[in-house]
């Protein structure tokens, strides 16, 4: 891609992450069943957390954006968990990154490993090992790894060892580094241009046999992942909480069925239960799929809380990828 496309694709990726959100953060948490009587068709507020208005992001992007700041501070050649780390308990603390200076949502998994990191411990030990804790907090801020370079230029290997180190400081599990390591290279075939039926068959023809030894053994929780059919089950078969594999199950389904990111994220809002990540997460990867054509709405970006920020970080995040040549 041309530098300049690189950039673009990079701004509409990071709106993307931050619009989803914000559309499902007033619905947060509420069962499918109350969305089927009540769907949402656009932008809310004062919902779920009655003082956030609408255009207000939480937690998914927050963090998300941390990792962007990371990468610019990091530049081409390694990813700085210190630095992550810090930017991490700056967010939970202090407020980083948040849409109006106020954490209203994290996960207990993500808050108790924080404050671990913050008490002293090293980053790449303070996530949760037990199954567990395989919640969603570390897919729901793993995209911006897929634009460094250390991702676009490594192999198969290179890129599972660095998507683990980014989840470790979270979630340690390999369950959850598959998890995201799936979802980078799904949103990797996207970004190399391909369509996004063939783009999940080709995770599911290739991913299997290019696993490191620590995270073959979990390929069997993956199994209607990587079936290659996920997306022909029937929407009652598809589950929406913050188990790590029910919303990477959810987002590849919402990508193949849906087209536009309109309609995926409404979708995926109007699944119900963890309503702001489930649409954060397939967000970008409707974006990916269809860069030209069925973008962001203009409604929603008008209300969506720091906008000209997330422009300017997407702009400095271009920058490293172009130095790095990717």
């Amino acid at each position: 891609m041309t530098e300049k496309r690189v950039g673009e694709t990079i701004k509409q990726v990071f709106l993307a992450i931050a619009t989803a959100d914000a559309l499902g953060v007033p619905v947060e948490f509420a069962p499918r069943s109350v969305r089927q009587a009540d769907p949402v068709t656009g932008m809310r507020g004062n919902g779920t957390y009655a003082e956030v208005p609408a255009g207000h992001f939480s937690d998914d992007t927050s963090m998300s954006f941390c990792l962007a700041e990371t990468m610019v501070q990091s530049g081409v050649d390694r990813i700085d968990l210190d630095d992550l780390a810090t930017r991490f308990i700056r967010w939970l603390h202090e407020g980083y990154w948040t849409a109006d200076g106020w954490v209203f949502d994290v996960g207990i998994a993500t808050r108790a490993s924080i404050e671990r990191m913050h008490a002293g411990c090293a980053p790449e030990l303070a996530g949760g090992t037990g199954e567990h804790q395989c919640g969603n907090g570390a897919l729901m801020r793993i995209m911006p790894l897929l634009f460094h370079s250390l991702f676009q230029q490594g192999d198969a290997c290179e890129r599972q060892n660095l998507v683990h180190q980014v989840c470790s400081l979270t979630h340690r599990h390999p369950r959850s580094t598959l998890a995201c390591y799936i979802y980078l290279a799904l949103g990797d075939a996207l970004l190399q241009g391909m369509e996004k039926q063939d783009a999940y068959a080709h995770i599911c023809a290739t991913i299997p046999a290019s696993l490191n030894p620590d995270l073959a053994p979990e390929l069997t929780h993956f199994t209607r992942v990587l079936s290659g059919g996920l997306n022909l089950l029937a929407e009652y078969e598809i589950q929406s909480t913050g188990y790590v594999i029910h919303t990477l199950e959810a987002a590849i389904w919402l990508l193949v069925n849906y087209h536009g990111f309109r309609s995926t994220t409404l979708a995926a809002v109007n699944l119900g239960s963890d309503t702001d990540t489930t649409a954060a997460v397939v967000g970008p990867l409707a974006v990916l799929a269809a860069p030209q054509e069925n973008g962001i709405p203009a409604e929603w970006l008008a209300v969506l809380a720091r906008r000209k920020e997330i422009e300017e970080l997407a702009r400095r995040v271009a920058i490293i990828v172009s130095e790095s040549g990717c």
